[in-house]
């Protein structure tokens, strides 16, 4: 039994941060029902990376694990029905419709709270459920950009560096998932549920608390230097160095330490506290060129054996094989019926008591609609009506 067995989630969203959230949410135990089109969140037909699987690509797979898919049409007076009926009993509503959209279709906080006090109803957007940005489009990418994030590294006069996974969207699911069980929380202590809000901006832009900070109350720019520096409000040498044979981190270690390990004389003289800050690039290209003269290995170990902040710079090979990768258990394995074994990320959080679950693999569209209309209450000749007017899809044959 998971620690949210017992709880019920209508996961609206499409793409990625709500997808996410709500399979946190089925990781735990929840019973997660997909509500998407008669034809399948969009998210089935769009392929990250060209993966596009047998009949469930892996981005659908990878980020709706522990749900049952209910296909309905809310355009329809039948579907919204449907849907209405299933948020009487439901413990949160996730959606994160374009501004607008919900109130259409009926499923706005207002209507769904008048039918259910106790409902916790998660919206996600852009920019904010409204101000000046609010028609304009919530992508990852472009939220990196506007973020600042993208000149917090690299260097100075090239183009901004963009993170290498969906950041935005992932930070965002993350505080849709803290904002889902703050209010479920709030809910046991007083018996009532409450809207919850989260947006793409604030969430990129929050998790930036101590960089922005040193901005606005230290009053230190942020500056890129000519070398490739990994982060601008940290001191030299901070980032990735080649070596003989590939790549290693290295991150702001003692200079004396450093001349030391890598012979570099010029460092043993220098200050940290004065010196790693205004010959930040002078320190790295002298790093630089000392580390090219060893292999990774090499390195790593001499520099371990000095109490020196170092690493690999792995691949996403290396890292599946890495032995605390597997020691943690980071990665779950299950069995799909269309698209064999899947390996994949598992929930990141330990429970002693209540650990996360993989009860299901992400669900074919409609898989369940019957499953969940029959636990509503419909009986076989309602549930035969609908699907024969258009309203649900009972799955594919």
């Amino acid at each position: 039994m998971g620690i949210l067995s017992g709880y019920r989630v209508l996961d609206c969203s499409i793409a990625m941060a709500g997808p996410f959230a709500a399979q946190r949410l089925g990781d735990l135990g929840a019973d997660v029902v997909k509500v998407e089109p008669l034809a399948g969140e969009w998210q089935r037909h769009v392929a990250a990376g060209g993966a596009e699987g047998n009949k469930v690509n892996v981005s659908f797979l990878s980020l709706n694990r522990n749900k049952r898919s209910l296909a309905v049409d809310l355009k329809s007076l039948g579907g919204r029905e449907v849907l209405l009926d299933l948020v009487r009993s439901a413990d949160v509503f996730l959606q994160n419709y374009r501004p607008g959209v919900a109130k259409r279709l009926g499923v706005d906080y207002e209507t769904l709270s008048a039918i259910n006090p106790r409902l916790v109803y998660v919206s996600i957007s852009g920019y904010g459920e409204d101000g000046p940005y609010v028609n304009r489009p919530g992508q990852d990418l472009v939220l990196q950009g506007m973020s600042g994030a993208m000149l917090s590294a690299g260097r100075e006069g090239e183009p901004p560096t963009a993170a290498g996974q969906y950041l935005v969207d992932a930070v965002t699911a993350y505080s849709a998932f803290e904002g889902a069980l703050a209010a479920l929380l709030h809910r046991e202590r007083t018996g009532e549920g409450q809207l919850v809000q989260v947006n793409m901006l604030d969430a990129i832009t929050t998790i930036q608390m101590q960089e922005l900070s040193v901005f606005t109350v230290g009053g230190k720019p942020q500056q890129r230097s000519a070398e490739p520096h990994a982060h601008v409000f940290i001191r030299a040498p901070y980032g990735a160095f080649a070596t003989s044979d590939g790549f290693i981190i290295v991150a702001f270690p003692k200079l004396k330490t450093l001349g030391e390990v890598i012979g570099e004389d010029s460092f043993l003289t220098m200050a940290d506290d004065v010196d790693t800050w205004t010959r930040r690039d002078e320190i790295f290209a002298r790093t630089r060129e000392k580390l090219k003269t060893k292999t990774s290995e090499e390195w790593l170990a001499l520099m371990r054996a000095a109490d020196i902040w170092c690493g690999p710079v792995y691949g996403y090979g290396d890292l599946v094989a890495d032995e605390q990768i597997r020691h943690n258990g980071t990665f779950v394995e299950y069995d799909h019926p269309t698209e064999g074994r899947v390996k994949t990320p598992g929930f990141p959080i330990r429970f002693s008591k209540t650990p996360s679950i993989v009860a299901r693999g992400a669900p074919l569209t409609g898989e369940h609609t019957r499953q969940v209309l029959e636990e509503a209450g419909y009986d076989v000749a309602r549930i035969a009506g609908l699907a024969d007017a258009g309203a649900v899809s009972l799955g594919e044959a």
